[in-house]
């Protein structure tokens, strides 16, 4: 992913204040504007997970666990390589909270934090 400029609003339950970080990337490098705390590994994770995260491929149902991983919502938003991106992350099942794990970077936190074990 050569260029990228994404957004993401995070909070940690329906009363808690937003938190906003902001990756932004040139030819793959992190660029003027990243506000995330570590963005080379937000870099990291876009490139690993980024294209199934973002655009998503049909296919048939997924199979989730019914567990609870918290109220956490985060907002993506931006754009990569000049494709739109508008993802939202919950933890509300084994699924969501895979994706969480591992877009962790890019949501301001590593897969320790905001209530992960």
């Amino acid at each position: 992913m050569n260029e990228l400029d994404l957004t993401i609003r995070l909070r940690e339950d329906t009363d808690a204040p937003e938190h906003e970080f902001r990756l932004v990337a040139r030819d793959g490098q992190a660029a003027d504007g990243c506000t995330l705390p570590d963005p080379a590994a937000a870099l990291a994770a876009v490139e690993r997970f980024g294209e199934d995260t973002f655009f998503p491929k049909p296919g048939p149902p997924k199979l989730c666990t019914q567990q609870y991983g918290g109220p956490q919502v985060a907002v993506v938003t931006g754009s990569v390589d000049g494709r739109p991106v508008s993802v939202t992350f919950r933890r509300t099942d084994g699924c969501e909270i895979a994706r969480w794990r591992a877009m962790a970077p890019l949501l301001g936190g590593t897969p320790g934090s905001l209530g992960e074990t």
